[in-house]
Formats: structure tokens, C-alpha cells, sequence
């Protein structure tokens, strides 16, 4: 009776490490599976870079800026008002920001020469800037927020819009400043590239551009090789 249990106990024993030894085998070969995986070649994505194209053909821009707007001359680090510039000398602040709005859309739409006809009209509704106090200490924001609208060039009725847009911009402040404007990037250049900037965007969409060796597919489902289909 003994023997008989010995027997069984051995018995018992060896077939638990042979399933031990078959399960770490099998987690080992699942584990050198996955690491050859993880090192095989990724094919390449469907997608390239994204970026944007203009959607119209600008054939006009207006500028307004209402007289209604509150301009403030106040030096303090926040005055309460819609209009406050300090990149030009003192002067008609109204004329001074209509100005730098078409030159801002001039230089953002010159290349726009594609889709439909349009004119655009742009509404400034706020153009707070830094003040002499707030530029040469702590620096802020350029608050920069203004209306579009997309109109029709040969009827004049809306293809988009109005619609507020904001191009807010950090503006330095301290030595910073003090640095930029030696260096010629004045207040007034820093928010003319973010104008140039926000309406370029606005007025474009973004377009995904394939690889030259992209296969792309035909509207009726067969490959076809980028390159032989423009």
C-alpha cells in the first residue's frame, strides 16, 4: 500500500511539472512571437503631411472699423476700452488699425486665386493692445477679435459668415520687449503676422497631401498609383 502511494505521489508530482514546463514553453514562445512582431517592418501610413489651401478666389477685401469703438490713451496696464494702440505715434487710432487689417489681408489673401469669387469683409470689434506701462514690465496679450464675412463677388449674397474670430497673441514685456524692439519685431509687426496668419487660415482648408507613391482608390474600387491619375 505504501509503494502504491509513493507511486502515485511521483506520479502525480512529475505530470505537474511537465504542465508547468509545457505552460512557461508556450508563455515563451507567445512572448518571442510578439517581440519578432513588434520588430517587423510598419507599413508605411495612407496619409501624408496635412496643409492648407485657400478655398476662394478673394477678389476684394473691406475693412471696417466702427467709430462706435471706445479708444483709450490711459498708460495704466489695463484700460477699459475697445481700441488701444501704442505701435504708431499718437494719432486717429481708428485709421491706424484699419490699416493694419488690409495690410494684414492683403498679404494673407495674394495668392488666393482658386474656387469661387468672393469678397471679404472684415469688422474689427476689439483691438486691445499693450500700453507703454504694460509692454516695458510684465508684457500680456494682444487682444485681437474681429467679424468675417464671405460674400458672393458677383451677387453679394453670403457664402460664410459673419462669424467672430479671435487672434489673440502674446506680447512681450520687459528686457524682452526691450530686445524685440532692437531687433525690429515692434509691436506693430507681431500683430500684423498674427493677422496675416488667423486669415490665411480662415480662409483656407486643410488638405491632406499623399505621398508620390501613394496608391489611392478609384470611385469604382480599383488601386491606382497617384502619380497616374493627375
Amino acid at each position: 500500500m505504501k509503494m502504491t502511494s509513493i507511486t502515485a505521489l511521483v506520479l502525480a508530482l512529475s505530470l505537474s511539472a511537465c504542465a508547468q514546463t509545457t505552460s512557461m514553453s508556450t508563455q515563451n514562445q507567445v512572448s518571442s512571437d510578439l517581440s519578432q512582431a513588434s520588430r517587423l517592418p510598419q507599413a508605411p501610413g495612407p496619409r501624408g503631411p496635412v496643409m492648407l489651401q485657400a478655398e476662394y478666389d478673394v477678389k476684394a477685401l473691406n475693412v471696417i472699423v466702427p467709430r462706435a469703438l471706445k479708444v483709450s490713451e490711459a498708460n495704466t496696464f489695463r484700460p477699459s476700452a475697445d481700441i488701444v494702440w501704442r505701435g504708431d505715434l499718437p494719432g486717429d487710432r481708428y485709421a491706424q488699425v484699419k490699416a493694419i487689417f488690409e495690410d494684414a489681408a492683403a498679404r494673407s489673401t495674394a495668392t488666393m486665386h482658386t474656387g469661387a469669387p468672393v469678397v471679404v469683409d472684415l469688422e474689427v470689434v476689439r483691438f486691445h493692445c499693450l500700453t507703454e506701462k504694460t509692454r516695458y514690465t510684465i508684457g500680456g496679450v494682444h487682444s485681437m477679435h474681429f467679424l468675417m464675412t464671405v460674400r458672393d463677388a458677383a451677387t453679394g449674397a453670403i457664402v460664410q459668415g459673419p462669424r467672430m474670430i479671435v487672434a489673440d497673441v502674446k506680447g512681450a514685456g520687459g528686457a524682452r520687449a526691450i530686445a524685440e524692439e532692437e531687433a525690429g519685431r515692434t509691436q506693430k509687426v507681431v500683430v500684423t503676422d498674427r493677422l496675416t496668419e488667423v486669415i490665411r487660415r480662415e480662409l483656407s482648408a486643410p488638405v491632406t497631401v499623399l505621398p508620390a507613391a501613394a496608391v489611392v482608390t478609384r470611385f469604382d474600387g480599383t488601386p491606382a498609383q497617384l502619380a497616374s491619375i493627375q
